[in-house]
């Protein structure tokens, strides 16, 4: 069973990358994390390449990411959430998904054909809300192929109290990682 990340944190020891540690600690299967944060992708440009060829004209770091998320079992999308909202990182690294819409209503061709599972991890510390970044974050799973969706791990608090230490983050992340190995 293969699990990827992909963490939108920019802080390499912040309370988003402390759940993901969290998770995959005594975790059952590959984890993969991609930080896109640290990471050389381009974002879409809208050249529209993919209405007519498959995959994006853009030679970066996407083709490796763009492997792992077709070889993959589980995707978690694991974000800090800023103004309500997934990081700039994130949402721009995952803009290339458009190559896969694109295939799909364009040209009938299904590039991820195995479903998936999904899950999403948030941390913030502010007053805002973090259902905009929620109902991002499902619909990028769902366009990686992710039919079944875990309700979203959450540390809203982390101003005050540091993600890994918030009243039932830990054992809302075990329980993430029982809806992932369930039923491979």
């Amino acid at each position: 069973m293969k699990t990827l990340i992909i963490n939108g944190s920019p802080r390499k020891n912040g309370d988003t990358v402390s759940m993901i540690n969290l998770f995959k600690d005594n975790f059952q299967g590959e984890v993969i994390i991609w930080d896109c944060c640290f990471r050389k992708i381009s974002h879409c440009v809208d050249c529209r390449y993919c209405w007519k060829n498959k995959g994006c004209r853009i030679s970066d770091e996407w083709n490796e990411l763009f492997d792992y998320i077709i070889e993959s079992d589980n995707i978690v999308i694991a974000s800090p959430v800023y103004f309500s909202q997934l990081t700039g990182m994130i949402l721009s690294t995952l803009s290339r998904l458009q190559c896969i819409y694109c295939a799909e209503h364009f040209q009938n061709i299904k590039i991820i054909p195995k479903k998936k599972k999904g899950g999403i991890i948030l941390a913030g510390g502010g007053d805002g809300s973090c259902q905009p970044a929620e109902r991002t974050a499902k619909i990028l799973l769902h366009m990686m192929n992710c039919g079944e969706l875990y309700p979203a791990v959450k540390a809203l608090n982390t101003n005050n109290v540091p993600a890994a230490e918030e009243k039932g983050v830990l054992e809302q992340l075990l329980k993430l990682q029982d809806f992932f190995i369930k039923s491979y």
